[in-house]
């Protein structure tokens, strides 16, 4: 077990607590628990923990608020937990850092998913996997700079790229429209959501199999966008 990812749970639900420390648990994890937003913020920094999963809805300070905090001075990967559904609530909380968003009831088998997930992209930003993004027969080599499906090679205009790039270096979070606004273009075009829908029309049609149904670039309704990679 030494070797296990660690993962704090911040939750004031003691039920949820012992059924996600429960569940963490049977598939190998190291699980810290927290009732508290303080508590929590104390935990993080003495412990180091590898992921956490954090309520909005605690007892002394709101979720959005610790998440703010932990950004601060941890990209440790952050997944919310929370009644919360509205689009609102998950956009503040993934504008302030966190990388995913659950809303309760969940699925084991989701939950568990999401954590891997999370896992695995905190381990390619700290540089321990190539630059070379692989996505079904999609190959995105970030450091040249090229897009390739099989052995043919993807035209992509320079605003295009950058776009990939974007959402393929951050695959499997869920990116606010704001956040790719402000990171492909400017933050001056933070609200210029009509950029983001044209020039995602034109990747689906480039990627895609079928841009309909995408398989590479999903929508998350409302609050942004995920690209599915293969690791």
């Amino acid at each position: 077990m030494n070797n296990a990812p660690h993962i704090l749970v911040v939750d004031d639900e003691l039920q949820i607590q012992r059924a996600i420390r429960t569940i963490l648990t049977e598939k190998g994890f190291k699980v810290t628990t927290a009732s508290r937003g303080e508590e929590g913020l104390t935990l993080a920094a003495t412990n180091e923990p590898d992921l956490v999963i954090l309520d909005l809805g605690l007892p002394d300070m709101d979720g959005v608020e610790v998440c703010t905090r932990l950004r601060e001075w941890t990209q440790i990967p952050i997944i919310i937990l929370s009644v919360r559904d509205s689009e609102r609530d998950k956009v503040a909380a993934l504008d302030k850092g966190a990388d995913d968003y659950l809303t309760k009831p969940f699925g084991i088998e989701e939950l568990l998913a999401r954590v891997r997930v999370a896992l695995r992209h905190s381990a390619s930003r700290q540089g321990t996997q190539s630059k070379v993004i692989q996505a079904g027969t999609l190959m995105i080599d970030l450091a040249w700079h090229s897009v390739k499906r099989g052995d043919e090679e993807i035209k992509l205009t320079a605003t295009e790229y950058k776009l990939l790039a974007y959402l393929a270096a951050n695959h499997g979070r869920v990116l606010t429209h704001q956040s790719i606004l402000t990171n492909v273009w400017d933050p001056a075009d933070a609200n210029h959501t009509e950029y983001l829908r044209v020039y995602m029309r034109q990747l689906r049609k480039k990627l895609e199999v079928d841009p309909e149904r995408p398989q590479f670039i999903l929508t998350e309704p409302g609050i942004g966008y995920r690209f599915i990679a293969d690791v």
